[in-house]
């Protein structure tokens, strides 16, 4: 986007269409005589990766800012939970049978962002991981409601596509896991988890960690399913043998619905 400010300096813009035009020699079409900022082989180097990490950290920030973003709800969960209409295309009885949170995550995103989205502020907006499965619920929920969400996708080895209910403005494409997870939380006002695989717990394992060690302040933390999730986390005997304290266990909530997940947000006062 152009800064219409007037400046005393030439614009940055003007210079990279001035360099186009200008004729070729064996010196312009040397790689050293492109300008730093638009030079692609430059910026891919090994040793700028600090400035590739600080431009990830700025864009989605800058964006994000501009579009008026003030609070979000972070919702994480499998890409490979289906919606309920085709459960059938689960390959285990048990992703069948968890395609019911597909249908609580778009609930659950859709009044959310009915109470977040009134008037001229954005809070409460839905920021998932872009993906499909209970990211694709999260932001067509938002959608049901008429609003916006973010989706934060990333580059991966295999084809990895935004899902089509994240607002085209607020969709973001990653190269960096950490500036990713970065982008989740710095303006978090809650945290869903769904059942999901080990990108769900790594999310979700790194969140309590931040609020647990006070690296971040509490937020409402709500994980749907408490099933699914006594079952392949032992929470107790994590408390029992006193790798965490029993306190710790308070930091999370188990909701089962929507609308229980929204009671709590609403009467959530943080720990003293």
């Amino acid at each position: 986007m152009h800064d219409d400010a007037r400046r005393p300096l030439r614009d940055a813009f003007r210079d990279i269409e001035s360099a186009r035009e200008t004729p070729e020699t064996s010196q312009t079409a040397s790689p050293s005589y492109r300008l730093a900022f638009a030079d692609p082989d430059f910026l891919c180097r090994d040793e700028m990766r600090p400035v590739r990490v600080q431009l990830e950290l700025l864009k989605p920030d800058i964006l994000m800012r501009e579009y008026g973003i003030e609070s979000t709800i972070v919702l994480f969960g499998g890409a490979r939970i289906p919606e309920p209409s085709q459960r059938h295309t689960a390959p285990t009885e048990t992703l069948a049978d968890l395609s019911k949170y597909y249908d609580e995550a778009r609930e659950f995103a859709r009044l959310m962002t009915l109470k977040g989205q009134r008037g001229k502020r954005l809070d409460h907006v839905i920021a998932t991981g872009g993906g499909p499965g209970v990211m694709e619920a999260g932001n067509r929920g938002a959608a049901d409601a008429g609003g916006v969400s973010i989706g934060l996708n990333i580059v991966l080895p295999h084809e990895q596509m935004p899902n089509a209910y994240v607002t085209p403005e607020l969709c973001f494409n990653f190269h960096y896991f950490a500036m990713r997870k970065m982008h989740f939380l710095l303006r978090a006002s809650a945290i869903a988890i769904f059942p999901g695989g080990f990108g769900t717990l790594d999310e979700m394992f790194e969140a309590l960690t931040l609020i647990q060690t006070h690296r971040m302040d509490p937020v409402p933390f709500l994980l749907f399913g408490r099933d699914f999730w006594e079952t392949v986390i032992n929470w107790k005997a994590l408390a029992e043998a006193g790798t965490i304290s029993p306190e710790d266990l308070k930091l999370f909530s188990f909701v089962e619905t929507a609308e229980e997940a929204v009671r709590i947000i609403e009467t959530w006062t943080p720990p003293s």
